[in-house]
């Protein structure tokens, strides 16, 4: 992914120190650990800051198909954020390391106590789902479009 700052890094210092104090906690991330799965309740969101994960949709008929591969610094989960809560697509550890995991309720708590960091972290989950939606579009369109065809066609 191509966003140059963590979420973390987004939001007003006061709103940061809250949110890790209030609704975060530093967890492992086992290799071939399955961290949320399509269709389950999202109820917690991480920030990668160590390892690998894959993010994978259903197939039916075949094996999960992957979208994305999330590294440190990462945004990993949505879902948590919008109603009704649940995950649209699934996601696994492909190498081991660590993350910062945040209860997804307290985090909503949190936003709506305080307007400016509730912005902050709307706009930064909102500007990462268009960024990733667009490089879903393109590597779709590499798969599937045409010989040749371009984002620009």
């Amino acid at each position: 992914m191509s966003t140059t700052r963590s979420l973390l890094d987004a939001l007003p210092p006061d709103g940061r120190t809250r949110l890790l104090d209030e609704a975060a906690r530093e967890v492992p991330l086992a290799l071939d650990e399955r961290l949320f799965e399509e269709g389950r309740r999202a109820d917690h969101f991480w920030i990668i800051r160590s390892g690998q994960v894959e993010v994978d949709i259903r197939v039916p008929g075949r094996r999960a198909a992957v979208i994305e591969t999330l590294g440190q610094d990462d945004l990993l989960g949505w879902s948590w954020l919008f109603t009704p809560h649940v995950w649209h697509m699934g996601a696994h550890v492909i190498r081991a390391g660590q993350a910062v995991e945040f209860d997804a309720a307290a985090v909503r708590s949190l936003c709506e106590a305080d307007a400016k960091l509730g912005r902050a972290v709307y706009k930064y989950v909102a500007e990462t789902v268009a960024e990733r939606l667009y490089g879903t579009r393109k590597r779709l369109l590499q798969l599937y479009g045409p010989r040749g065809a371009s984002l620009e066609d």
